[in-house]
């Protein structure tokens, strides 16, 4: 990726991040647009295009999983990633209290219609900016869930191929991108040989 890459969040400022959007208009909608980020993984494009039939079940239940169809994501490359129980969770409150037919976009803008991505981006940048976090992006909780992810994945049993596909992409190299590495754990690594 050409230039700066957006800087992680520690769980110290996703929770600043979560209490500060708590604060504001709509803070149900908030936590879920950032819990979208850092706990799906999804990009602003995805965000602004999930409707309540990609986390819902036919009989209205809040699914298990979020069904991100080809139709919002890059390059066509839908996927289904399982739903964290704090999002899940999150997606309940929100639903109790908005309208929520299957064809209507999960996240609302302020006069009732669908985001834009871009909206969904200043959004972002706003809270980031309001509460310190220098080269925070949207992007941020995205590369925050694949770094999460990948040193989560064998613990798991699986792969980085796990990962790959929760995060959409279309080659392995491209997660590892994505991924931050950390000294302290290269540290650890070193004193095992």
């Amino acid at each position: 990726m050409p230039g700066r890459q957006a800087k992680l969040l520690t769980n110290a400022s996703l929770n600043r991040a979560l209490r500060y959007a708590a604060t504001r208009r709509y803070g149900e909608r908030n936590r879920v647009m950032i819990l979208l980020s850092v706990k799906a993984g999804l990009r602003a494009c995805e965000i602004a295009g999930l409707t309540w039939s990609m986390v819902l079940t036919a009989s209205g239940r809040v699914c298990d999983h979020l069904h991100i169809e080809d139709k919002i994501s890059k390059r066509g490359r839908g996927r289904r990633i399982p739903m964290n129980r704090d999002l899940r969770q999150a997606i309940v409150e929100l639903k109790q209290l908005v309208a929520h037919d299957e064809y209507r976009a999960l996240i609302q803008s302020e006069r009732g219609g669908k985001m834009s991505p871009g909206s969904v981006v200043n959004w972002f940048q706003g809270v980031y900016a309001a509460i310190g976090l220098d080269g925070c992006t949207s992007h941020s909780g995205r590369r925050t869930f694949i770094t999460n992810a990948s040193r989560a994945v064998a613990r798991a049993g699986g792969s980085l191929r796990d990962v790959q596909e929760l995060a959409g992409h279309a080659s392995i190299g491209m997660t590892e991108r994505y991924i931050e590495g950390d000294r302290h754990v290269q540290r650890r690594i070193i004193d095992r040989i």
